[in-house]
C-alpha cells in the first residue's frame, strides 16, 4: 500500500505508469489481502484452526508471490517478454498452490468435525468460493502474458477482456463474495443470513465468468456481454440477502457504508462494461477506460472496508475491538462521500483535465487516509490490551478514554462537499490542461432555446464538413464519426472535447450557447498542422479562415537548452559501438512503439515517441539475403508505423498504420548493401521521426576490411515544446530545430567520449535521419582514407592518387561509413560542420590514447 502511494505520486516520471499502479493494486495489494485473508476467515468459516506451524508455508507462498511481482514489473517496465513471463508463472504457480491448499483444508475440516461429532461447518460454502477464486488468478496470468506479449485487436482486446473477468471479476470478485456472505450480514447486525443460496450463486458467478471469456476470445463481444449480465445476476443472488438487512439498518460505520458503495459501483461498473461491449469497436482503448469504475470504485472501497471491519476483529475482541473499530471510523462519512463523489465527477465527459487531476488526488488523499488510521488503531487496540492485561479493572475506563465521541457527521457531509468544491474550483482555475487560449463561445448571447446539431467526420487529416454556421444564440451539438484508421479528437478553443476517438467510433461535444466564432482542431500532436482544423460560424461574425496563423500546437513556453550544463553523473551514453553482423540468416525482433518522458539534453525533458523506449530505435545489422521479420507492437496512444528503407516491400500492408494495442509484422529480406533509415510513416511524419521513432538498419557490404573498432553516428533533429511535453509541431513544419543531436541526445559524447589509441583503425557508420537537416560529417585533427556513401565507394587507401576526405556530406535520410587512422594521441572532435548544427549539440570527442 505504502509503495502504490508513492509510486501513484511519481506516476508522472515512471514509464507504464498505468500498468504498474494498476497491477501493484491488484496483485501487490489485492492479491497480498486475499492469500491472507482467505486462510484465516477459510479457518473461522470452519471453525477449524491449523497450528501455527502448518502457517509457514503460506508466509512462503505470500513472499514468492511478491517474488513474482518483482520479477513481472522488471520484466514490463524493461520491456522483457520472458522475464515478465517468469514473473506471471511464479505468481500463477503460488495461487494454484494457495487453491490445492484451501480446498485440503475444506476437506480436512469437515473430516475433523464429523470425527468430533461437530458436524459439517454452516459455512463450508462460502470457503469454496476462495478456492474457486485462487483457481481462476493462474488463468488470468496467462492471459496478461500473452497481453505482454502484444497481437492486433480485435485479438488483443479479447485477450484483456478475459484478463480483466478472470482477474477481477473471477480471483477479486469471487474472494468478495465469499468473505461478503458470513461477514456483511453481522456487520448490519443480522446474524441469520441463509446458508443456502451460496453454491447456485458460486455456480452462476463461474459460469457468467465462463461465457465472458469465451465471448472475448472468439471476438463476439456480445455473448461476453451475455457473461457479464449472467455474471451480474450471481451477484445479485449473493447481494440480495444484503437488502433486508440494509433496511432494518442503514450502514453506520466506515466499513458498512463503503462495502455497500463498492457493491453499487460493481454493479455500475457491470451495466457499462455490458454496453461497452456491444455498443461500439472491440477494441483495447475502449475497455481500458472501465479500468478505474472497477478497481477505484469496486475493489478500492471493498478491500480497505472490509479490512476496517476485520482488522479490528482480529485484534482481540470485546472492547479491544471497540478500541481499534472507534480508530477506523475517524471522519468514516467524508471519506466516503469524497471517494464516491470524486469518482462520479472525475468519470463525467468532458471534463476539463486539471480538474481531473485535482478530483483523483483528492479521492487518492481519503484513501491514503486509511494508512494512518489503520495504524492509529492497531495502537489503540494494543494499549487497551496491555491495560487488560495490566489492571483488569480499569479497562473499561481506559478503553473508554480511546473511544472518540460520537461523529458529527453533518459536519463531515459539509466539509466532502466543499472539498470536492474546492478541487473542482482549482483545477477549473489552472486552465483545465487545455491547448491554446480558453474562450467564452457564448460571448453573452440570448439563448434562443434552439439546439443545432452538426455531424462530421474525421478522415485524412480533415474534418469533413470543416465549418459549420451556428445562429447565435443557438447550442451547438457535434457529433464527430471517426471514418480514418487511426485515432483522432476533436478540442474546442472552449475546452470542449470529445476525448480520443477510436476507428469507426463517435464521438459527442455540447459546446453550449454560440455567440461567436469557434475554431476547433485535433489535439494529437501535429495533425493539426496537417489540416484537422474545424471552424464555428456565426452569421454576421469574423470569417475564421481569415484569422492568421495558427496557435501552437504547444502550450506554455519551451524548454530551456544550456549545452554548457553537464548531464548528471549518472547519465549513460548510448553505446556508440557496433558489433558484427549475427551469423543467422533470419533476424526477428519485436518494436514497442510507446510515448513517455525523456531526456534530450542536460536537464531538458520532454515526451519522446520510441521504438523500444529510447530516442533512436535498436540498431539492426545484416547480411546481403538475409530475411528480418519485425513485429511493431502499438503500445502508446496514437497510431504508428515502420518503414524500413532496406526493405523492398508493399506499403499498403507493411507499413500501414496500426492503433493503440494492434500489432503487425514486417518482413523483408535485404536485396543491397549499404545503412538505411527506418522511421514512423504516420501523418505528419516530419513529427514522427523528430519526436525519436528512427533507427538504423546495416546491411554489410561484401569484402568488408577488418578494423579495431566500428561505431554508429546517427543524426536527428529536436524541436522543443514546454518542459516535459511534446515536440513543438509547428517549429518541425518550419524547420527550426533547437537541437540536432547525435544517437538520440545533445552532446553526449562530448561529456561521454568515444575511446581509442593511436594507430587505431575506426569505421564510423554515419546516418541522418532528419527529418530536416543535412549533416557534412567531419573529425577535427584527421581525415577520412575510405569513404563509402549510398551503397558505393567513393574513396578507398589503395586509391592511385593519395586521395583522403574531410567530410561525408548526407542529406536527410542518406547513409554511409568512414575509415580513419590516429597517428597522435589527443582529443578529437567529430561534428557536423554545418556549424549552426554542430553548435546545438551534433559534436562528440574521440580520446585517443598511446
Amino acid at each position: 500500500m505504502l509503495l502504490l502511494i508513492l509510486v501513484g505520486f511519481a506516476h508522472w516520471a515512471i514509464p507504464d505508469s498505468r500498468w504498474l499502479l494498476v497491477h501493484m493494486f491488484t496483485i501487490g495489494l489485492v492479491a497480498n489481502s486475499i492469500l491472507l485473508w482467505s486462510q484465516t476467515l477459510g479457518e473461522r468459516f470452519l471453525g477449524y484452526h491449523l497450528p501455527e506451524t502448518r502457517h509457514r508455508l503460506q508466509l512462503v507462498r505470500i513472499y514468492t508471490l511478491n517474488a513474482g511481482l518483482v520479477v513481472t514489473i522488471g520484466g514490463v517496465q524493461l520491456a522483457r517478454w520472458p522475464v515478465t513471463l517468469v514473473g506471471a508463472v511464479l505468481i500463477g504457480a503460488v495461487v494454484a498452490w494457495h487453491a490445492v491448499a484451501m480446498a485440503l483444508l475444506i476437506v480436512e475440516a469437515q473430516r475433523h468435525r464429523v470425527a468430533a461429532g461437530e458436524g459439517r461447518a454452516e459455512h463450508a460454502a462460502s470457503v469454496w468460493f476462495f478456492v474457486a477464486s485462487a483457481v481462476f488468478l493462474p488463468v488470468g496470468a496467462g492471459f496478461g502474458v500473452a497481453l505482454a506479449y502484444g497481437f492486433a485487436d480485435p485479438t488483443q482486446a479479447g485477450f484483456l477482456v478475459a484478463h480483466q473477468a478472470v482477474n477481477i471479476l473471477g480471483f477479486l470478485g469471487l474472494a468478495a463474495a465469499g468473505v461478503l456472505t458470513v461477514m456483511f450480514p453481522r456487520l448490519l447486525g443480522d446474524d441469520q443470513a441463509t446458508a443456502r443460496r451460496r453454491p447456485a450463486a458460486l455456480a452462476v458467478l463461474i459460469g457468467g465468468i465462463t461465457v465472458i471469456c469465451g465471448g472475448a476470445l472468439s471476438d463476439r463481444p456480445a455473448i461476453a456481454a451475455v457473461g457479464v449480465a449472467v455474471y451480474a445476476i450471481g451477484w445479485i443472488v449473493v447481494a440480495a440477502p444484503f437488502v433486508k438487512a440494509i433496511a432494518r439498518r442503514l450502514p453506520d460505520t466506515y466499513a458498512s457504508a463503503s462495502i455497500v458503495a463498492a457493491l453499487l459501483w460493481l454493479f455500475v461498473s457491470l451495466a457499462l462494461y455490458g454496453d461497452t461491449l456491444i455498443s461500439g469497436p472491440f477494441v483495447v482503448e475502449r475497455i481500458t477506460l472501465l479500468t478505474v469504475p472497477f478497481l477505484a470504485g469496486f475493489a478500492g472501497q471493498l478491500l480497505i472496508g472490509v479490512m476496517s471491519h476485520l482488522l479490528p476483529t482480529m485484534m482481540g475482541g470485546g472492547q479491544i475491538t471497540a478500541a481499534g473499530s472507534a480508530q477506523m471510523n475517524r471522519w468514516w462519512l467524508w471519506r466516503v462521500l469524497v471517494i464516491n463523489g470524486g469518482l462520479m465527477l472525475w468519470l463525467l465527459p468532458d471534463l476539463d483535465s486539471w480538474v481531473k487531476v485535482a478530483l483523483s488526488s483528492l479521492v487518492m488523499l481519503a484513501y491514503i487516509m486509511f494508512f494512518p488510521i489503520m495504524m492509529s488503531a492497531g495502537i489503540s487496540a494494543v494499549r487497551v490490551r496491555r491495560a487488560l492485561a495490566a489492571d483488569p479493572p480499569t479497562v473499561a475506563q481506559r478503553a473508554g478514554q480511546t473511544v472518540p465521541g460520537r461523529p458529527q457527521l453533518a459536519l463531515q457531509g459539509v466539509a466532502a462537499a466543499s472539498a470536492i468544491a474546492l478541487v473542482v474550483a482549482v483545477g477549473t482555475a489552472m486552465g483545465g490542461g487545455m491547448t491554446g487560449a480558453v474562450e467564452d463561445a457564448s460571448a453573452g448571447a440570448t439563448p434562443t432555446g434552439q439546439t443545432t446539431t452538426v455531424n462530421i467526420d474525421a478522415v485524412h487529416m480533415r474534418f469533413t464538413p470543416d465549418t459549420a454556421t451556428v445562429p447565435a444564440g443557438n447550442r451547438l451539438v457535434i457529433r464527430v464519426t471517426n471514418r480514418d484508421t487511426m485515432i483522432h479528437d476533436l478540442v474546442l478553443a472552449t475546452g470542449k472535447s470529445t476525448g480520443r476517438i477510436v476507428p469507426g467510433a463517435v464521438g459527442v461535444i455540447d459546446a453550449g450557447i454560440i455567440g461567436k466564432p469557434v475554431e476547433g482542431w485535433c489535439s494529437i500532436v501535429g495533425h493539426r498542422q496537417q489540416g484537422m482544423v474545424f471552424h464555428v460560424q456565426v452569421p454576421g461574425g469574423p470569417n475564421h479562415h481569415d484569422m492568421g496563423e495558427m496557435n501552437s500546437s504547444a502550450s506554455g513556453p519551451a524548454a530551456v537548452v544550456d549545452l554548457m550544463k553537464h548531464p548528471a553523473p549518472s547519465f549513460a551514453a548510448r553505446d556508440a559501438r557496433l558489433a558484427p553482423a549475427p551469423p543467422a540468416n533470419v533476424h526477428r525482433y519485436t518494436f514497442e512503439a510507446t510515448e513517455g518522458p525523456g531526456e534530450v539534453a542536460p536537464g531538458v525533458r520532454q515526451t519522446v515517441w520510441t521504438y523500444n523506449g529510447a530516442v533512436m530505435g535498436p540498431t539492426l545489422r545484416g547480411k546481403l539475403g538475409d530475411v528480418f521479420e519485425i513485429t511493431l507492437v502499438n503500445k502508446g496512444t496514437m497510431a504508428h508505423s515502420v518503414d524500413f528503407h532496406a526493405g523492398m516491400v508493399s506499403p499498403d500492408v507493411n507499413m500501414r498504420d496500426i492503433n493503440p494495442g494492434e500489432s503487425l509484422v514486417y518482413r523483408f529480406r535485404a536485396e543491397h548493401t549499404g545503412i538505411w533509415l527506418y522511421h514512423c510513416a504516420t501523418m505528419p511524419m516530419a513529427v514522427h521521426l523528430a519526436a525519436g521513432m528512427f533507427g538504423a538498419v546495416i546491411i554489410d557490404p561484401p569484402g568488408l576490411a577488418p578494423v579495431t573498432a566500428e561505431y554508429l553516428v546517427t543524426q536527428s533533429e529536436w524541436y522543443l515544446g514546454p518542459d516535459g511535453g511534446p515536440i513543438d509541431a509547428d517549429k518541425v513544419a518550419r524547420g527550426a530545430p533547437d537541437l540536432v543531436m547525435f544517437n538520440g541526445y545533445a552532446d553526449q559524447y562530448v561529456y561521454r567520449p568515444l575511446r581509442a589509441k593511436v594507430g587505431d583503425r575506426i569505421r564510423m557508420w554515419v546516418l541522418d535521419a532528419g527529418p530536416n537537416e543535412p549533416l557534412s560529417f567531419h573529425v577535427i585533427g584527421t581525415q577520412f582514407d575510405t569513404v563509402y556513401q549510398e551503397g558505393a565507394y567513393s574513396l578507398r587507401p589503395d586509391d592511385s592518387l593519395r586521395g583522403g576526405a574531410q567530410v561525408l556530406g548526407l542529406l536527410p535520410a542518406e547513409g554511409g561509413f568512414v575509415e580513419l587512422t590516429f597517428l597522435e594521441p589527443g582529443t578529437y572532435t567529430f561534428l557536423n560542420h554545418r556549424m549552426f548544427a554542430g553548435d546545438r549539440g551534433a559534436m562528440g570527442k574521440i580520446v585517443v590514447e598511446k
